[in-house]
């Protein structure tokens, strides 16, 4: 049987499981993000954590705060390498960002970043969230939902 070939360009950098849990996501949203070369370079080798970042629109412009691009080797010194944890200008159009303003003009919504991946044609792309945060007992819920789903398929499983 021949083997569908997977794209070498299209891929998951980092993935934030943790929002899931911890916010209920309301809508989504593909976004591209302004990079440096070396900072390109270490996220084909995979070095990024979104797990503690956020998004935030602030003067008209969306941005990716607190996320983790490890250093690239080849560019460590500061003429051709990157700060690890600057912010990262967001690309998206100005009806999605009036659409993702308003959504956080709401009470306890926040813009949740979901995944980081290379798209098909190769370009860095974030899937952001539109959230709102989960209480304790609403977490508790989708913990005995899971566990329930689980044992149902392990019952009718075997």
């Amino acid at each position: 049987m021949a083997q569908k070939k997977s794209d070498p360009n299209s891929k998951l950098i980092a993935e934030n499981r943790r929002a899931r849990y911890d916010y209920a996501i309301e809508d989504t949203l593909e976004a591209g993000i302004v990079l440096q070369g070396s900072e390109v370079k270490s996220l084909r080798e995979g070095g990024a954590n979104i797990a503690e970042s956020y998004a935030s629109v602030e003067e008209g412009e969306l941005w990716l705060i607190n996320s983790y691009v490890a250093p690239f080797g080849q560019a460590m010194n500061r003429a051709f390498g990157h700060d690890e944890r600057r912010r990262r200008k967001l690309l998206v159009s100005k009806k999605e960002l009036a659409k993702l303003w308003q959504g956080v003009g709401r009470e306890g919504m926040t813009l949740v970043p979901l995944r980081m991946y290379f798209n098909d044609r190769g370009r860095a792309k974030l899937l952001i969230g539109l959230a709102k945060g989960k209480k304790k007992a609403d977490k508790r819920d989708t913990e005995k939902k899971r566990d329930w789903q689980r044992q149902k398929a392990r019952l009718l499983g075997s």
